[in-house]
């Protein structure tokens, strides 16, 4: 890899990083460099307008939030037209409806996400699908169901890190839950 396509991977880390830290305006920045697909976990992809969102709710501005994550719908909505049947694009509507409270519309969403998309058919996009319905139902205060998922998501082989657990805000709903930091702490590195 050269030098010039390194640089490019420069702002995926800087949005990463600037979430973990629950740093609002290092988002913002990061963002400000970004192209229109601003986060990626294999095939989900989280446009702008859904980070701008989540990164206007981290700062508590519910309206800046509520209209950003109502502008992803939109843009989230064709890409579900033209691929009714694709699992990880329903995800995405899932999280945008549940961002916007609309907790039916998640939950089938994100249930339908994982039918189109199985473990036992794609096991390591399938497994997206189920940690992304387990955040689908975090948002919507599913706690029960968000646990059993993420107890699923975790049960396979995962890229679910002690690390993104405690430090990613799609996680914040479930902290101080008992189910979930039992989850946390079963994959929290050996102290030895």
């Amino acid at each position: 890899m050269n030098d010039s396509a390194a640089l490019l991977n420069v702002p995926d880390f800087w949005l990463t990083w600037a979430l973990a830290e629950h740093d609002p305006a290092a988002v913002s920045d990061a963002l400000a460099v970004l192209s229109e697909n601003a986060l990626s976990d294999g095939p989900i992809q989280l446009s702008k307008t859904f980070v701008e969102g989540l990164n206007a709710r981290m700062v508590k501005d519910e309206s800046k939030a509520r209209s950003d994550f109502a502008l992803a719908r939109v843009e989230q909505e064709k890409i579900v037209e033209r691929q009714p049947n694709y699992g990880p694009a329903l995800c995405v509507l899932g999280l945008i409806d549940a961002a916007l409270g609309r907790k039916e519309d998640a939950l089938r969403e994100g249930r339908r996400a994982v039918e189109l998309l199985p473990v036992e058919k794609d096991a390591v996009d399938g497994r997206i699908m189920v940690a992304h319905f387990a955040m689908i139902a975090a948002w919507v205060g599913d706690n029960t169901v968000a646990c059993e998922q993420l107890a699923r998501a975790i049960g396979y082989t995962s890229s679910l890190s002690y690390g993104q657990l405690k430090l990613m805000p799609w996680w914040d709903p479930l902290r101080g839950d008992p189910c979930f930091e039992q989850i946390v702490a079963s994959v929290a590195p050996n102290k030895n």
